[in-house]
Parts: structure tokens; sequence; C-alpha cells
């Protein structure tokens, strides 16, 4: 059998992961990545001795990222080193801080501290969830290339546990009074872009999982994954190609031949796996004109997510007293995320999120100091807000918030070195659709085959990868995304394959 050759276009956790299990299944695997390393927003940023990630900073349910390994007859253990973070994070409020665990007795009593009699909802909580999650995770694992796919009896057994008209805060009123508890299992929400009290109740499986599995850093940081998934491809005879833009997707009638790189050189594949923000894939690999359901109209109706406001900071100064991942809500929490997801407005008292990565992982940056990640949930590019003109003064709302409400006293005189990341940039340089960092939303009507498929419905040939496809983004998810689209691609080619397997529930980290 001829070898098949594979395109995939950029190098984010989605097409490494793609690359990665094709290459070892025997294709010849060509990644093209415009920018300088892999990663796309899982890469890192380095500067005057300080290490970055650009986006993701939480790692849950990593035995799916084992599982890829394996597949590749590699153990993960060999390429990266974990940390299991306790507390998972500082939950801060105006007037009390909540600081969890992964072991449940000790976030069980943390409960009965702060909220005195909900702690049996906890209990409830970790066991109707966790039936939920048994139910529907395998779901996620699955294709929905055909409606058929919903008369599959796993998803037929599911269905009961979609919760259906219930959202993420109205499920958590089932297991806790107070609003303020009911908000540190809800805060979850902001993976998905969304809010709480329009977030489908399914996704209460988010605050499971952390709960369950618990929620680890790599060293270096996350972006050591996608530099290990590199690493393998190599290793299995695939080629990544850095600072080599793709122009535009070749197609023949509806099947897609190839590319066409930004240099003019035209490369032949077997079939294309896509793996840039799908939105801006849309707009500008494709020529408009051939494309029936995903039109830039269509693009117009859908539902975004929100965007993010970043900040990077190298402090000269360290904070041991303060956990590696803190949220600071706003005073009143349901006016932000409003703003934030409904009426598209800067709010004046945003709730931030800050990673204090150097408190558990010495590598980050110079002895004696700190990485500083700052992330903000913001309106999408579907607002008004000019970023080139408030950029600065919410810079410094956001620095005067995190010293006040987060205890990050003398942040802003001890600053070495800074960068921003402001949604115009997310889609004037990372080409992220409308800024919206975490992809489409994940309203109902844009999930399971609602969502564009792995086998991309427009062409023959075609695959997609990543956070705008099934299941959706989230890393546990995207490695899910090019498993599928893999997969579905060695099926076509009749090419072996590895289904998922119990792996995943039998290595499940439960901390009793």
């Amino acid at each position: 059998m001829t070898q098949k050759h594979v395109v995939i276009v950029g190098a984010g956790p989605g097409g490494l992961t793609s690359a990665m299990l094709l290459a070892h299944r025997g294709c010849r695997v060509s990644v093209f990545e415009r920018a300088k390393e892999v990663g796309g927003r899982n890469a890192r940023i380095v500067s005057d001795g300080y290490t970055f990630d650009t986006g993701p900073t939480f790692l849950m349910m990593s035995y799916i990222l084992k599982e890829m390994f394996l597949e590749t007859g590699r153990k993960i253990e060999d390429y990266l080193e974990f940390t299991r973070l306790d507390p998972l994070y500082r939950l801060k409020f105006d007037d009390l801080e909540f600081r969890p665990s992964p072991y449940r007795e000790k976030t069980r009593l943390e409960i009965a501290r702060i909220f005195p009699g909900n702690e049996d909802g906890f209990d409830r909580f970790m066991a109707t969830e966790g039936e939920r999650f048994e139910r529907l995770f395998p779901c996620l694992q699955k294709d929905y290339a055909s409606l058929k796919a919903y008369l599959d009896p796993i998803f037929l057994k599911a269905a009961p546990y979609l919760g259906l008209g219930r959202t993420i805060f109205e499920n958590l009123g089932r297991y806790y009074g107070p609003d303020k508890l009911k908000l540190c299992f809800t805060f979850q929400a902001k993976y998905l872009g969304m809010s709480p009290w329009k977030c489908p109740a399914l996704f209460t499986i988010l605050p499971f999982v952390e709960y369950d599995s618990g929620i680890l850093h790599v060293r270096g940081g996350l972006n050591q994954i996608s530099a290990a998934m590199a690493r393998v491809v190599k290793e299995e005879g695939g080629e990544i190609h850095l600072e080599t833009p793709v122009k535009r997707l070749l197609v023949e009638g509806r099947t897609v031949t190839g590319v066409e790189l930004e240099n003019g050189e035209r490369v032949q594949a077997d079939a294309v796996f896509l793996n840039a923000d799908f939105g801006h894939a849309m707009g500008h690999l494709v020529d408009s004109a051939e494309l029936r359901k995903y039109t830039s109209a269509r693009l117009k109706r859908m539902k975004l997510s929100c965007s993010t406001f970043m900040l990077y900071l190298g402090v000269n100064r360290s904070y041991a007293d303060i956990p590696h991942h803190s949220i600071l809500f706003s005073e009143d929490y349901r006016k932000n995320i409003h703003e934030v997801a409904e009426s598209l407005t800067l709010s004046a008292d945003p709730s931030i999120y800050v990673q204090n990565a150097s408190v558990t992982d010495d590598s980050l940056a110079p002895e004696g100091k700190s990485t500083i990640y700052i992330l903000v949930p913001v309106p999408n590019n579907r607002s008004s807000i000019d970023w080139h003109e408030e950029g600065d003064s919410f810079r410094d709302l956001v620095l005067e918030t995190a010293e006040r409400r987060g205890g990050y006293a003398g942040l802003r005189e001890n600053i070495e070195f800074e960068k921003r990341i402001t949604p115009a940039d997310w889609e004037e340089e990372y080409r992220v659709f409308e800024g919206a960092t975490f992809n489409l939303a994940h309203n109902f009507g844009q999930l399971l085959s609602f969502r564009p498929r792995n086998r991309f419905e427009e062409f023959e040939r075609c695959w997609l990868v990543g956070g705008g496809t099934h299941p959706g983004s989230g890393l546990p998810t995207i490695y899910e995304s090019a498993r599928i689209s893999s997969n579905n691609f060695c099926k076509e080619f009749g090419l072996p394959y590895s289904v998922p397997s119990s792996l995943a529930n039998k290595e499940r980290i439960s901390a009793r």
C-alpha cells in the first residue's frame, strides 16, 4: 500500500496530536506552522529569563494525554514532569477565601469551615456528577459525522444526563445553598467562554473532573506538552515546518488535494487536517465561493465565546504565600459576566485569574523572582471596544485589582518584563476569529453534530481538529478531537487505528 501523505495546517495541540498519531500509524506527515515554534495558543513566551504559557495553564484529565503517548508506544513520564497542585486554586471573594483540595476530605472540611451545613452537598455533587461524567464522557469521544450517532446505545444511555433545560448555576443549586459556593463550582464555564447562567448543565462535569482527578502543572509550563509532541512527531519521521504559513487549501471540485504555501509552493496530499482557528480558516484559507454551509453570513450568526485580556509579567519579587492559581471574583460577578457575554461592554469591576507558577516551578523565573500571568475574561471583537484606546487604562485597573483584591503587594513597582495581548491582538496577530479565545460557544445548537464536524462536511479529504470542532475547546477535548479525526481518516483509508479504551476511567486519580 502506498504511504498516505497527510498535511496538517497548524502546530497547535490538536494538530500535533494528529501528527503524532498518524506518523506512528505509518503516514507521511507534514505539519506547516506560521509561527517560530510549535504550540499555537499552547506555545511559550520567553524573555529576560522568564517563561510563560501563552494560553492554557490548567491540565486536567491527564490520563487522556497519557493515552495519546501510549498509543505511540511511549511513556509520557519520559517526556514531561508533573506536579499535582494542592490547593487546586484560591477562590477570592470580597469577604471570604476558599481553597479546595484534590483530596475530598480536605475539601469537605474547607466547605464546612466557610459554608457550614453544605459539606454533605459536596458528597452528593461528587456522586451525582461522577455518574454524569461516566455516562457523558464516552459520548465526547465519539464521531458525530452522521445523525445515526444519536442512535448509538452509548448516546442513548447518556441522554438522560444531559440536563436539558438547566444551566450550570441552576444545577449547582441541587447541592449548595450559598450563591458564592455555587460560583466556586461554576467559574469553570470560563473554559468554554460562557456565562454559568447560560452554560448547559451538562458542563457541570468540568468542576467534577478537577475535584476527581486533580489539576497538574508541567515543569516548564504546559507549553512543554506541545514541545514533547513535536519531539514524538520527529521521532516517528514526521516533518514540522516552522515559519511556513499556509495561504489556502487547494480544492478540486469538492475535494481538498493539498495546500498552497505563502511562498507559492503547492504541496499535494491525500488529506488535509485543519488546525487553524475555525472562523479564521473559513474567511482566509478557503475561497468564499467554495463554501456552502459555513459562509461569512453564517459565521456572523454563530455564537462565539468571550475573549481575554492577557498580561504576562516578570516580577522582581516572590509571592511564596499565594497559591499557583487564583480566581479573584468581582463584587457583582453576575453583572461582570453579563457585561462580558451579553452586553459586550468593558467591566469597571472585572474578575481576574492570576497564575503564580513560580511558587511551584523554579524553572520559570530567576531566583527570587516570579512569573505572574493574568487573564481577564472580556468581550470578543463583536463589541465596539477600541483596545488601542482602552488598553492602557484597563491594564492599570487590572494591576490595581490584583494588588488590592489579590494580595500581590508591590506588583506594579516590581515589573521587569511585561507583555500584553488584547482581543484585538488575538485577532490581528494570532488569527483568532473575532478574538474569541475559546472559539465557538458551546450552546446546544453548536455541540456534537451541530458543531463543525471532525470529517469536515464542506469538502472531501479534509478533517478538522481543535476547539472549533467536536468535542470543543480545552486541552483534553482538543486531544480527543485529534484522535476522533485521526481514527476517522484511518478508517476511510483502511489503516490500523485504536479506539479509546477504558484506560481513562481506570487511571483516574480519584482522591477519596
